[in-house]
């Protein structure tokens, strides 16, 4: 597939990596040629310095036969342009674009893609997808990830092993019999920085963090086997008034639980913006860092804290300034990878990162086969793919032990006919079912090739 990139920030960067690792001719484009020298010079790409919005630079990138155009500039009219420019003068089949200003996100307006007006295949908004992250976090606090799979029936949960976990030093096999019922499976583990996919002979360590899916019903059973209290939600303090904080303390209003919510945005006509649009959160306007007012916004009495502010050092400053005041929990928006090893020293329970959650839907609609949604954990380590399993694809009509899967692929979930089982070995996949798969980032080509349909299909 030939793909052409618009943008070598982060986002951009990491779905080029993603893309080139696969074997797929990629041309990244960017106005900075620092960022396309750092693309072409970590990456199996090519790249082409110059504005993506110009007919004559996506002539250059290879726009004329590509098969898609991916816009994820830091400009919503310039990723708008690049793709009626590739739609009009190039006649590439795939557009995806990244916007973030509300205003072009709202419904009423959606018809304004259509492509006869802006013929953009894919909108993905950032703001929307790390809200709904961050929504995700508050739901189950005893995690540091989740994501919701087969339409919300079934969840990953990233759980750390503490050292009074109930089920430590306990081969998973064993698991397997002591909790028969549980429809879950450790499908990662990452120890000592290193992600693998467990065998069944493999047992939890404390210091571990296991990426477990299970089924939504039993999403209380499981956080309850590895010794987590389930608590409820009632009264939050948002750090951050901004589009994704907003975005939040409007979905906790309209939510089924009464949650309380408060407010903190440094920036005046941020905080009168948000007060403006807001029913019943309290906005206070001031810096999230002071003890002072993190106390009137009730922290010691709040059961969690998210910090959601344009600034990644501010975000984990205000969240241990929180956890230090008397919060239990507390969720800090990160960006910068690297900074991530430091959560734990720093007591900071769950972290949402952008990048990856914006890429993560982008994947969705790039994968082959009949993928319905994609999950990449940690720095692109691996990726949780959810896919409807077709007629002539290599696995339908085999038990799940007889598919030559790699070592570091396992099957979370199968959904047949409406309902959610426990992949056990004698398990048959048909034609229709779908299927969740966790696989490492090296393994991705070979779960797609198993998920592809035969060139016949056609």
């Amino acid at each position: 597939m030939k793909v052409v990139i618009c943008g070598a920030g982060q986002v951009g960067w990491q779905i080029a990596r993603h893309l080139a690792g696969e074997r797929n001719d990629v041309t990244v484009v960017d106005s900075n040629p620092d960022l396309v020298r750092r693309a072409t010079d970590t990456l199996d790409v090519q790249g082409i310095a110059g504005f993506a919005s110009y007919p004559d630079v996506l002539e250059k990138a290879g726009a004329r036969d590509a098969d898609m155009v991916i816009a994820a500039t830091h400009s919503d009219e310039v990723n708008m342009v690049t793709c009626q420019v590739a739609h009009s003068v190039f006649s590439v089949p795939r557009k995806i674009a990244r916007l973030r200003a509300q205003s072009y996100l709202t419904a009423i307006y959606s018809d304004l893609y259509r492509r006869d007006h802006l013929p953009i295949d894919v909108v993905i908004s950032p703001e929307k997808e790390v809200a709904e992250a961050a929504l995700q976090r508050l739901s189950a606090p005893a995690t540091f990830d989740t994501e919701s799979f087969l339409d919300g029936a079934a969840q990953l949960l990233g759980l750390t092993v503490d050292e009074d976990c109930p089920i430590v030093n306990t081969p998973l096999r064993q698991l397997t019999d002591l909790f028969s019922t549980l429809r879950a499976v450790v499908v990662g583990i990452r120890r000592d920085g290193t992600l693998f996919a467990p065998e069944s002979g493999d047992q939890l360590f404390a210091g571990d963090s296991a990426y477990v899916m299970t089924h939504a019903e039993d999403i209380r059973r499981t956080l309850e086997i590895f010794g987590k209290q389930v608590k409820k939600q009632e009264r939050v303090v948002i750090v951050g008034g901004g589009n994704v904080g907003l975005a939040v303390a409007r979905a906790l209003e309209t939510g089924p639980n009464r949650v309380r919510a408060k407010m903190i945005e440094r920036s005046r006509p941020c905080a009168v913006r948000a007060a403006e649009a807001l029913e019943r959160t309290i906005v206070l306007h001031g810096d999230g860092l002071d003890a002072a007012l993190l106390a009137e916004a009730g922290i010691e009495r709040a059961d969690a804290v998210l910090c959601v502010t344009d600034d990644d050092k501010t975000n984990m400053l205000a969240a241990v300034r929180a956890k230090a005041e008397g919060c239990p929990l507390a969720i800090a928006l990160i960006n910068d990878p690297t900074l991530v090893p430091l959560m734990e020293p720093l007591g900071i329970d769950a972290y949402i990162n952008p990048r990856a959650t914006t890429v993560s839907s982008i994947l969705r609609h790039i994968r082959h086969g009949r993928v319905r949604a994609v999950y990449s954990i940690g720095d692109a380590e691996a990726e949780v793919i959810e896919a409807e399993v077709l007629s002539t694809s290599p696995i339908a009509g085999s038990r799940i032990r007889d598919i030559d899967f790699p070592e570091g692929v396992l099957v979370g979930a199968v959904r047949k006919g409406g309902k959610v089982m426990r992949p056990t070995g004698g398990l048959g996949i048909e034609e229709g079912d779908q299927i969740v798969i966790f696989a490492l980032a090296k393994d991705v080509p070979e779960v797609e090739r198993l998920l592809q349909v035969s060139i016949d299909f056609f």
